[in-house]
């Protein structure tokens, strides 16, 4: 199985950026791209960021599409998140999550990273 740490969270002013990472163990070659995710209180769970471990392609939400940037490093087997601009608005948990072919679903997730941002 893949096991998922992410890390970088934290608390943020208005405008500010941060940069989560997602690490990858485990049988990562079982693993065919990661996602990005999140979900404040009392809202459901949304799809942020996507990529490809083999070819790198990305896909995202739209509302974030301009200021969130997803990234791997295949040799590290870490995704990143590179959050820019940051709003109140955007303080949930962040989670990643891999997935093992392309048209399956997310299966493994890590436990999330807390992201705050104040006004």
């Amino acid at each position: 199985q893949v096991q998922l740490v992410e890390s970088g969270g934290g608390v943020v002013q208005a405008g500010g950026s941060l940069r989560l990472s997602c690490a990858a163990s485990g049988r990562t070659f079982s693993s065919y791209g990661m996602g990005w995710f999140r979900q404040a209180p009392g809202k459901e769970h949304e799809f942020l960021a996507g990529i490809t471990w083999t070819s790198g392609s990305t896909e995202y939400e739209a509302s974030v599409k301009d200021r969130f940037t997803i990234s791997r490093d295949n040799a590290k087997n870490t995704v990143y998140l590179q959050m820019n601009s940051l709003k109140p608005e955007d303080t949930a948990v962040y989670s990643c999550a891999s997935k093992p072919t392309k048209y399956g679903h997310y299966s493994k997730w890590g436990q999330g990273t807390q992201v705050t941002v104040s006004s």
